[in-house]
């Protein structure tokens, strides 16, 4: 039986994944405390949706990372985490930050990037480690 491969020192999506948990960490908190007095409900629901789903992508590249010895496809779907976080999570933030609700055009790219990032590495995790 072959053991996974630890994580290559240059791959990126350990330290991505922390950092971008952390940010989740501090938008969410900010949306708790900061925003209340200027947003309406729905405003704040709409960015806490991008900040758990923000979070939720964030260990999934922790796990990338972890994984990273599995090769391309893990590889390609901590990418594809990283651009859905920034389509999906980022656009709800802009459009509730600036009022633009064509924004909200830009969020299913980023859901449908998710998706990519979890088939890939279902692909990946199911097939056998190399070595």
């Amino acid at each position: 039986m072959h053991d996974i491969e630890p994580p290559r020192s240059g791959s990126p999506f350990l330290r991505l994944g922390a950092l971008l948990a952390g940010l989740a960490v501090g938008l969410g908190a900010f949306a708790a405390h900061g925003m209340k007095a200027h947003y309406d409900a729905a405003a704040l629901v709409t960015f806490e949706t991008g900040a758990r789903y923000q979070m939720y992508h964030a260990l999934a590249l922790l796990g990338c990372g972890a994984l990273a010895g599995q090769g391309h496809r893990t590889t390609a779907a901590g990418w594809s985490f990283v651009a859905g976080i920034l389509l999906f999570s980022g656009s709800l933030y802009a459009m509730t930050w600036t009022g633009l609700r064509w924004l909200g055009a830009v969020t299913p790219f980023g859901g449908v990037a998710f998706l990519i990032g979890w088939l890939l590495l279902a692909i990946a995790a199911g097939r056998r480690p190399r070595g």
